[in-house]
């Protein structure tokens, strides 16, 4: 496994084209600035800023204005409002987010040309846009990993299924294709940490849904078995390390000793899968994802026939002890 920190920070280009149609951005001032980086996830309204308190100023960060904002520019005589501008544009901001397609001063779109910040405007609420770039600010500044195995929804749980180069893991995942799962990812599976401690597994966009078969080459997933075969993400839920059976010293009888892996400082359960030719792997796999789904809604199969073998035994134990009571001999 591969963990690795996103590049720090994204460009205002980047923001601007990914959002454009979802947020019907258009570019009002500062066109020039848009190689900016946003170097931080989180965004901020200035209001502050523009009453002339700059100490905790949040420059780094997207600047939002709403209603608000718009509002008390429009009430600043045009003196202290020319002060409060070049005071806001001293610092090296990312980018500007107008909200409601509001009308912002003449004055202040020319500071935004001259200093090359760019000034956006959308005709959305704020609350709305403060969500949208909030999910994909999330997005993009999420920690990430790189595992080499192959990510299958099975039953609706993300089995993430890793092994040795060769032991047969798109084998495996290509098995559970067939039998009506869907294929996340095979070869390189990229995993984010959203908020939560959700792990949130995808693929590149160019190898997406291919797959490398040994014997038969490389196989397009979804034009062979159509778009019910295939989804973007998926949580990664339970991970499964195929092992060769000979090289594999302990293995879980019972299920009672429950095994996890860290992915980006996240645990999930693991299960240690041996496996020999003739074993159906497949269908063990299938297993597993539901016996995961009866964990959710909390029943554990082999907690219950432990507690089960536990009362018979105390109960034989005490038909014992009571028999050898009654014995005077």
């Amino acid at each position: 496994m591969n963990d690795n920190k996103k590049d720090i920070g994204i460009s205002v280009d980047t923001l601007f084209q990914e959002n454009k149609k979802k947020l019907k951005l258009r570019i009002l001032s500062g066109k020039t600035g848009c190689q900016r980086l946003i170097t931080e996830r989180d965004i901020h309204r200035p209001g502050l800023a523009l009453a002339g308190f700059v100490d905790m100023f949040s420059f780094q960060r997207i600047q939002i204005f709403g209603n608000t904002e718009i509002s008390y520019m429009k009430k600043m005589e045009p003196q202290q409002r020319e002060k409060a501008f070049k005071q806001i544009f001293a610092f090296d901001i990312p980018c500007f987010l107008v909200t409601n397609n509001s009308r912002l001063p003449n004055d202040f779109r020319k500071l935004a040309d001259e200093y090359e910040v760019p000034v956006f405007t959308t005709p959305f609420t704020t609350t709305k846009v403060i969500q949208v770039l909030g999910d994909f600010l999330d997005e993009k500044f999420a920690p990430q990993a790189y595992i080499h195995g192959s990510l299958v929804d099975v039953y609706g749980i993300g089995i993430l299924i890793t092994g040795r180069s060769g032991i047969g893991k798109s084998e495996v995942a290509l098995d559970l294709v067939s039998r009506g799962h869907r294929l996340i990812v095979d070869d390189i599976v990229t995993i984010c940490r959203r908020m939560g401690g959700l792990l949130i597994g995808t693929g590149n966009k160019t190898l997406r849904y291919h797959m490398e078969i040994r014997g038969l080459g490389i196989i397009d997933v979804q034009s062979i078995f159509g778009i019910r075969a295939i989804r973007r993400q998926k949580r990664v839920e339970v991970q499964v390390e195929l092992v060769d059976w000979d090289k594999c010293k302990k293995v879980d009888r019972t299920g009672l000793e429950e095994k996890t892996k860290k992915i980006l400082g996240e645990k999930i359960p693991a299960v240690l899968l041996p496996i020999y030719p003739g074993k159906n792997i497949s269908v063990i796999i299938e297993v597993i994802a539901l016996n995961h789904l009866m964990k959710i809604h909390g029943i554990h199969s082999a907690k219950e026939f432990e507690d089960k073998l536990t009362k018979q035994m105390s109960k034989k134990i005490k038909e014992m002890k009571d028999y050898l009571g009654r014995d005077f001999e």
